[in-house]
């Protein structure tokens, strides 16, 4: 039986399709998927598309976290689905080792990979026209090298590491045949673009907002409406718990004061922190553990299976730590709770600092045991667990793309749980004001927001990935006691929709001249294009000790060297003539013969015999992206 596609993947496979017949320019794809819609198939449909139209030849999927990868083949290889869609297209999860594929349509890595040896993935690049799928987009900032605000942001936010991976993927964006950028959000925690989305001026002052309809880009988006009207997730009633929480801080006892309130106010993530790691958390915690116990039971009742026989979609407990310690303990709470002969069995911990954590994911999501998963962050993101009916929310965190990707995490149909009516996805939380000024936005807006930076110093946002590596504790202050109050529930009402919007689909208008700013994105691209081209090429002809020189990938040393020549100007800061000036110099020059320029830079010199020890080819016919060998005379 032929499985049906929903809406959004309508839409991408008619992108795809129009693209194969030529009736598009567009080359870039942006899917705006509200977390738990089915991003995972996008990629799949259009590999299967653009890889038989020959308009690409494989396809490079970049996944934030290595436990996605196995996530990644799994869409590939769903029998159903290449029923469904009539391919055979298969993909593996690679190493940093070369030919990836290894004779398979495409290949599986992560960020850190890339990060790790971005070379190696531009030469795929470079030999193949490729398909790049980046999967949860919003976790890479925008750069200064490509967007103009982004130049005047980096000094306020620093260099972090998604800064460097975002250095890293960038080269693969701008040589890449087809970009499908997939997200749950499309703004990040810190207020940060992302890179490679365009932007315009947002409604509100220092905003800005994803431009829907640029030109080249084709927008494909899902809301959380749409979903619950194909019912493609769960409707989500919330289980918000008031207390009451005391700390000790600079010596002096605070408190006891009340979680829930109408505003925030500098007690309340005090009063938060002490409550996850005291005796409110296992109020919390018992909450959750009694729910999934009772639909447990229920539907074991339901298909006259005995108590504790293992079966699947019996639905399933998540519990979120605000840190490793916390993780542990209410492991230890959850097991005084169960059976002793099967406390191990049906309770497990994954953290990133857990032996086999990798393993137990697997477990949870594709065995009938465990039921109970604790974590901090591994499972935040992108966690196909369908089973998973109750969370515990007992994080720290309140940034809306975390606390998105949280609630989807139970928002999944289960096939093997029953009709979509008696399914309902359960979210237990403190009933704090920040977490219901979150609730209060899931409904109402549509994150395409990017916030500039306020002139006061912020605190750096760490990965979301890396979160659970956190201290247990929060410096000055010393938890004391906390208590239960009180439980209320809401459902979540649905937000308003994201409506795909396709260049195509507007309608015919006259001859017009380019726009300003969309010129300036093309030369931009086709500018890093030259540049990834010229750096490629060279990276081939280096030997001996020139191909073990430290520092910065020669794509990055190369950029360097022509912002130098272009007076120092970043392509984000270039005018359009400037652009054009750029590459017209690299139409007609090669960078290699100019890197002296950079020998005063310790981001970038190497010695003098180190240089010497490789010389660049010093005649090529244009390549194809247009660079060509350095004109004589």
């Amino acid at each position: 039986m032929q499985r049906p596609l929903r809406s959004h993947q309508r839409q991408l496979a008619a992108v795809v399709q129009a693209m194969a017949a030529g009736e598009t320019e567009a080359r870039d794809i942006l899917a705006a998927v509200t977390p738990g819609g089915g991003k995972s198939l996008l990629p799949v449909l259009a590999a299967a598309a653009l890889i038989g139209a020959g308009i690409v030849e494989r396809v490079c999927w970049i996944v934030p976290r290595d436990s996605l990868r196995l996530q990644a083949e799994e869409a590939f290889a769903d029998p159903a689905w290449r029923a469904t869609l009539g391919h055979a297209l298969s993909v593996r999860a690679a190493e940093n080792a070369p030919d990836p594929c290894r004779g398979l349509a495409g290949y599986v890595t992560t960020y850190q990979a890339v990060a790790a040896a971005p070379d190696l993935h531009l030469a795929e690049f470079r030999r193949h026209r490729t398909l790049l799928v980046i999967d949860e987009m919003h976790h890479l900032p925008a750069l200064a090298e490509t967007d103009p605000v982004a130049a005047a942001q980096a000094e306020a936010a620093g260099e972090d590491q998604a800064s460097a991976w975002s250095r890293a993927i960038l080269p693969l964006l701008e040589t890449s045949a087809v970009r499908l950028l997939l997200s749950g959000t499309l703004e990040r925690a810190d207020g940060r673009g992302i890179l490679w989305l365009p932007y315009r001026r947002g409604p509100r002052a220092r905003t800005r907002e994803v431009e829907l309809d640029a030109e080249g880009w084709a927008v494909v988006g899902y809301s959380r409406a749409q979903a619950l009207a194909e019912r493609a997730v769960l409707p989500v009633t919330f289980g918000a718990l008031d207390g009451e929480a005391s700390w000790r801080e600079e010596e002096v006892e605070v408190g006891p004061h009340r979680l829930s309130a109408p505003f925030p106010s500098e007690t309340t993530r005090p009063a938060l922190f002490t409550a996850l790691r005291t005796g409110f958390a296992e109020a919390l915690l018992r909450e959750a553990f009694v729910a999934i116990r009772d639909l447990r039971t229920r539907r074991r009742e339901a298909r006259g299976l005995p108590p504790g026989a293992p079966a699947r979609g019996l639905g399933k407990l998540l519990v979120v730590a605000p840190d490793q310690t916390a993780a542990r303990h209410y492991l230890e709470v959850l097991r005084r709770w169960i059976p002793p002969a099967q406390a191990e069995e049906v309770s497990a911990l994954a953290t990133s600092d857990t032996p086999r954590a990798h393993e137990v994911l697997a477990a949870f999501r594709l065995r009938p045991e465990p039921s109970i998963l604790v974590t901090v962050a591994m499972a935040y993101e992108g966690l196909d667990a369908p089973e998973v009916a109750v969370v515990a929310a007992l994080t720290h965190i309140r940034s809306r793309p975390w606390l998105e990707q949280m609630v989807a995490r139970a928002t999944r149909v289960d096939p093997q749980a029953g009709p979509y009516e008696e399914q309902r996805a359960l979210v237990f939380h403190p009933d704090d004001p920040l977490f219901g000024g979150f609730r209060r936005r899931m409904e109402t807006e549509q994150g395409t927001l990017a916030k500039r930076p306020q002139e006061r110093r912020r605190q750096p946002i760490l990965p979301m990935w890396l979160l659970d590596q956190l201290p247990p504790a929060k410096e000055g202050i010393t938890p004391l006691a906390s208590n239960a109050l009180a439980l209320r529930y809401d459902t979540l009402r649905p937000g308003p929709e994201l409506a795909m919007r396709r260049p195509e689909q507007e309608e015919a208008q006259g001859e017009m001249l380019e726009v300003p700013s969309a010129a300036e994105r093309r030369l931009r691209a086709r500018l890093g294009e030259m540049v990834a081209i010229q750096a490629v090429e060279d990276e081939a002809g280096r030997a001996g000790p020139r191909a073990g020189v430290a520092g910065p990938g020669l794509y990055h040393r190369y950029n360097a060297c022509l912002k130098r020549i272009m007076g120092d100007k970043s392509r984000a800061q270039m005018t359009l003539a400037e652009l054009q000036a750029a590459i017209g110099w690299l139409e007609r020059n090669r960078l290699s013969d100019h890197l002296h320029l950079l020998d005063h830079d310790p981001r970038y010199a190497w010695s003098v015999r180190k240089r010497g020890a490789w010389k660049p080819p010093v005649a090529r016919r244009a390549g194809p992206g247009g660079a060509s060998a350095k004109a004589a005379g």
